[in-house]
């Protein structure tokens, strides 16, 4: 306390000036503290390593965008017949054209050249150039037209009496006497008789799918749908929208249609069905076939 009131006197002893001078010095002192404690001098040097790490990064991106627009992805040889929308975006088509071909893809279709491809797509001649190097249709589309003249059905040409089958009593063995038709085929139209629970019409060979329309016609000259088979048809004014979609020839749009034309016109009578919106009227006989109404 005495040591306090001797250093206020001390101070009261220097003149005004000097008094300033030393509240100044101390003002000095404590705004120099401040600035120590509260601004950061370091900022800087943050800012300068941020710049830095964002040039770095902006050189990255900059690579990867040269090196996305230089190279091109890889193309795999590919069925035409095949074209997702995707992938038919990624080949530069439009989406008319991809429309058109799954249009055409639905009515159990295919192109087997690339002409037919263009005329079934109407895709552009540049269009197709880039495309056509990569189309990779089945060997039986290649080989049919060399192969099949010289074929003389080697089978059945051995001095005998032509027969004709039954193609809902014929054997694998039987099948793949016909030229063209291998184990894969014939396991694949074996697959098909027992979908529809038997063939009423040898048009349905056309249905198959790697038969070729020569083969087709050797099939119909040797084999024939001889009777009607025992199948189990469906009501097709009773069944229900996931009845019918299981049908083989309907789907669940197909289904819906029909369940919808039933709601608002009554039972559907034979002459009705090409009146059912996305109806396959080219397949009505056949199809009716499997129909009880």
């Amino acid at each position: 306390m005495e040591q306090n009131t001797n250093i206020l006197k001390s101070f009261l002893l220097f003149s005004k000036s000097q008094r300033i001078g030393v509240i100044v010095l101390f003002v000095l002192i404590f705004i120099m503290q401040a600035v120590y404690f509260f601004v950061d001098f370091n900022s800087n040097d943050k800012e300068e390593i941020v710049k830095s790490k964002w040039l770095a990064n902006q050189v990255l991106i900059n690579g990867l965008k040269q090196q996305k627009a230089t190279s091109k992805s890889k193309i795999y040889p590919f069925n035409p017949n095949f074209i997702t929308d995707f992938k038919g975006y990624k080949l530069g088509m439009s989406v008319a054209e991809i429309d058109r071909l799954l249009a055409f893809r639905k009515l159990d279709k295919y192109v087997n050249s690339t002409g037919e491809f263009q005329k079934v797509t109407k895709v552009s001649d540049s269009l197709l150039k880039t495309m056509a190097p990569y189309f990779k249709f089945p060997d039986w589309v290649k080989n049919k037209k060399s192969n099949f003249k010289a074929f003389e059905n080697k089978e059945f040409s051995k001095n005998e009496v032509l027969k004709v089958l039954d193609i809902n009593q014929a054997t694998k063995e039987d099948l793949m006497k016909i030229y063209g038709i291998g184990d894969g085929l014939s396991n694949r139209i074996a697959k098909q008789k027992e979908a529809y629970g038997g063939f009423v019409s040898m048009e349905q060979m056309e249905d198959i799918w790697g038969l070729s329309p020569e083969v087709i016609e050797n099939l119909k000259s040797h084999f024939k749908v001889s009777s009607l088979p025992n199948i189990r048809k469906i009501n097709i004014n009773d069944a229900s929208v996931k009845e019918l979609a299981y049908f083989h020839n309907f789907g669940y749009i197909l289904a819906k249609e029909i369940v919808t034309y039933r709601t608002m016109n009554g039972d559907i009578k034979v002459e009705d069905l090409s009146k059912i919106k996305n109806f396959p009227v080219e397949k009505i006989k056949i199809i009716a076939l499997y129909l009880e109404f």
